[in-house]
């Protein structure tokens, strides 16, 4: 069951990404880059930190990947780097969860301030993708704020529905 979960969770957390990325395409560079105040300021910024995030977190599953500098680094000024770079991770991230199944390995890690924490994998992996969904949900407001006046439903019924 767990399996199945984090499967589609991860098929989820691709398919969402290509939604807002796909919106967000269709606005102009300064409108992206327009302080907005999301919390990480614009909606590149916000994009930025969801894919710094995802580095951090592939690295404390896999012990390989990116390391960032810092939480609001700005990865890619090129949207269009930047789009490729979440692709790429979203399929990094796609086979690294479909080829696990040790929810209950622990992984060691220190986070931004340095403290040291121990985790299980099932719920760092719960945490992992909820913060995405947390980050998109911003994006998705700030894609409003923009001018998109119903960007695309980011809803995982509407996956599940073959939407």
């Amino acid at each position: 069951m767990l399996k199945a979960h984090f499967d589609q969770l991860a098929a989820y957390n691709r398919w969402a990404n290509r939604r807002v990325y796909a919106e967000a395409a269709t606005l102009s560079d300064d409108i992206r880059k327009r302080a907005e105040g999301l919390f990480f300021d614009s909606l590149h910024g916000t994009l930025s930190h969801m894919l710094v995030a995802d580095y951090i977190w592939m690295r404390r599953f896999t012990g390989d990947g990116p390391v960032p500098e810092r939480l609001n680094q700005i990865l890619y000024e090129d949207f269009s780097e930047l789009r490729a770079a979440r692709e790429a991770e979203d399929t990094r991230i796609i086979g690294f969860v479909t080829g696990t199944d040790d929810y209950e390995r622990v992984i060691e890690y220190q986070n931004s301030s340095g403290k040291t924490f121990q985790q299980q994998v099932g719920p760092a992996l719960t945490h992992f993708f909820n913060h995405q969904a947390h980050h998109r949900g911003q994006i998705h407001a700030g894609l409003t704020i923009a001018g998109i006046r119903e960007p695309a439903s980011l809803d995982l019924l509407v996956m599940q529905r073959g939407g």
